[in-house]
């Protein structure tokens, strides 16, 4: 590390150092990580679903088992949310939107589910469990409000001023023309 007097003010050389963003708060989280973190959401969905399945069939009430694949299934529909989330912000570059969104569907597929399978594996000793279900599935619901709030196109800028809009035709299978 190396000591530089320019300007009057000693600066570092050779550091790697990387100017902090001009706004507060954390970046936006990657797309490739929101969609690692759908992959990983969704393989304990399937490792739940297969323990319901085979480690839970005839050791506990048929309403229980229901109870618990309710969980797996709306963990497994998150996890496809979660990925979608990523292949989005890969697409069109991480947003606070996309990154609250993301966050909201994340917070729902851990407190959602997990208060089901642990009401479930309580066996009726935790029934005030099922009071913080509620709390995950209104994560679920306001990160699929925050994600359409994100995917508008009509906020000061036309569709083809729009990153978001540029590739979308490409998904499609059209090109993008000028002009």
């Amino acid at each position: 590390m190396l000591l530089s007097a320019g300007a009057g003010a000693a600066t570092m050389i050779g550091t790697d150092r990387r100017e902090e963003p001009e706004h507060e708060g954390s970046e936006p989280m990657s797309g490739a990580s929101w969609a690692r973190i759908g992959a990983i959401v969704g393989a304990v969905a399937v490792i739940a679903g297969t323990f319901g399945a085979h480690g839970l069939k005839g050791k506990v009430e048929p309403a229980d088992l229901e109870t618990f694949e309710v969980g797996v299934r709306y963990q497994m529909d998150h996890a496809i949310a979660l990925i979608a989330v990523g292949l989005l912000a890969m697409r069109v570059g991480p947003t606070r939107g996309l990154s609250a969104a993301g966050w909201l569907f994340l917070i729902g597929a851990i407190v959602f589910p997990g208060s089901l399978y642990l009401l479930v594996l309580a066996g009726g000793t935790a029934d005030w469990l099922g009071m913080i279900a509620p709390i995950g599935g209104s994560a679920f619901i306001a990160g699929w409000f925050v994600l359409a709030s994100s995917l508008r196109t009509d906020r000061g800028r036309s569709p083809s001023d729009s990153g978001a809009m540029a590739g979308a035709g490409a998904w499609a299978g059209q090109e993008r023309r000028e002009g």
